[in-house]
């Protein structure tokens, strides 16, 4: 029997593809349009003479490369793929459009072929923490449990393995979800604020991209919104299907909230408690929203017992408040992936004393005046790195409440020298913390790989 994979790519023989961006997503997407006898053409900014032995390996396999800085010109071809990073505006993919070109992606095609259930995750915060949340209460459940998506794990060539009675739990970021024509079963969206600005036209463009996660449900779907949240408890109105909130500050009509203390359960008449805050092993009330949006996702299909028990043991993920050692008295916590003001913020309020904070990356265009006054309660040094370093700065010296040396504040340029400093003028009993408000593309390839250069130099300490 033929299975939606085999159809899904028996569909495009005899036509040109043109896959937009070789990068993990994209990569098990070439070997399956290369296994199933298709015509690939891949184009990459990556010059030729930096190709890695996977994308010489692809080429020996039949794949044409389109290679460098003019890799988007003079492109025709029935079909093209689209990497995430590459914004569906783009001129050259326009002038594709008008010739009759399909625009997709492999998330696109993922969501044709997979047979079981998706539930997608969204937002500007929290977004791999809620997914892997789900994913872990499933897993207690008995489920077969299938996480991928922007979180680093393609799932395509993985569709075939899938059964009906599996889950499949993606994380979505805006990038994929723009322009996106399909809506998972249960889609959930933690929160939204300013971030990505540098590749965003707008707001406007960040918000409608993060809508595609629910806009294309039916009447048997659920969404699930931060009430806190002004723009996402906004979404509400134009769901399709059942709505469900969680809320640390009001009690929702349907779904799950913070009171006393406790985690509870609210629809049908019902109102139950489900467990203590207390419970929960990872630190910070921004950790106690993602448990909320993850048992909301997971509705009745897993037992209270087994999301407490989640709850009490799971760790965390890594770069995300991650403690990476105690050295002469001193805690030393990874919080890279907190690539925006809004997650170093929520990283800040998870400690009960002043920190000293390390920030400062690549420039996403977006405001940090709202960190000031944050860095002034939370932060008793703050060293700022990198391009964002005098916006973060700044931000401290002009928030209510700055006096000079409250915060002390370093700026040290060198990334490496940054986390010296910090351990320099550390004491017994202090936290240093990584949450640079900002990406890593200054200096890195991504917040993985700068978590991992902190985690190394703290080591080498």
């Amino acid at each position: 029997m033929e299975s939606r994979l085999d159809a899904y790519f028996a569909a495009l023989r005899g036509k040109r593809v043109l896959v937009l961006g070789v990068g993990v997503s994209n990569r098990p997407l070439v070997r399956l349009l290369l296994h199933y006898g298709i015509d690939v053409t891949c184009c990459d900014k990556t010059p030729r003479t930096e190709l890695d032995d996977e994308l010489r390996q692809l080429e020996q396999q039949g794949a044409k490369l389109h290679l460098g800085a003019g890799y988007l010109d003079g492109l025709s071809g029935d079909v093209a793929f689209r990497t995430p990073g590459l914004h569906p505006g783009r001129p050259e993919l326009l002038a594709l459009k008008e010739q009759g070109t399909v625009l997709t992606s492999e998330m696109e095609a993922f969501f044709a072929v997979c047979p079981c259930q998706i539930t997608a995750v969204t937002g500007s915060d929290g977004k791999t923490t809620t997914a892997t949340l789900i994913s872990e209460m499933y897993k207690k459940q008995g489920y077969r449990v299938w996480l991928g998506g922007n979180i680093g794990t393609p799932l395509l060539d993985k569709a075939d393995a899938m059964k009906p009675e599996d889950k499949v739990v993606l994380e979505l970021s805006s990038f994929q979800l723009m322009d996106f024509p399909c809506s998972s079963h249960i889609a959930v969206v933690t929160n939204l604020a300013p971030n990505h600005l540098d590749i965003h036209r707008d707001m406007d463009e960040y918000i409608q991209a993060k809508e595609n996660i629910f806009l294309h449900q039916t009447a048997g779907d659920t969404l699930i919104v931060n009430m806190d949240n002004k723009i996402t408890n906004a979404f509400a109105k134009k769901a399709a299907g059942q709505v469900l909130k969680f809320s640390r500050q009001a009690v929702p009509e349907r779904g799950v909230f913070l009171r006393d203390g406790a985690i509870w359960r609210i629809g049908d008449g019902r109102t139950d408690k489900l467990m203590e805050q207390k419970d929960i092993l990872l630190p910070g009330l921004h950790n106690v929203e993602n448990y909320m949006a993850a048992i909301a996702a997971v509705g009745d299909a897993v037992s209270d017992e087994n999301i407490r028990q989640v709850a009490r043991t799971f760790g965390g993920v890594e770069h995300r408040i991650e403690l990476v050692r105690v050295k002469d008295g001193v805690q030393y916590y990874n919080d890279s992936i907190a690539s925006s003001p809004s997650r170093t913020i929520a990283g800040l309020r998870s400690f009960r004393q002043k920190v000293i904070l390390i920030a400062g990356g690549y420039d996403k265009h977006i405001p940090y005046d709202v960190l000031g006054p944050e860095l002034v309660e939370h932060v008793k040094i703050l060293i700022t790195t990198g391009a964002t370093g005098g916006k973060i700065r700044a931000a401290a010296e002009t928030a209510p409440g700055y006096r000079p040396g409250e915060p002390a504040i370093f700026s040290v340029e060198d990334f490496y020298e940054a986390i010296r400093k910090a351990a320099s003028l550390a004491q017994p009993g202090d936290v240093v913390l990584l949450s640079p408000a900002s990406a890593a593309f200054d200096k890195f390839k991504n917040f993985m790989v700068r978590g991992r250069e902190f985690k190394k130099t703290v080591m080498e300490l």
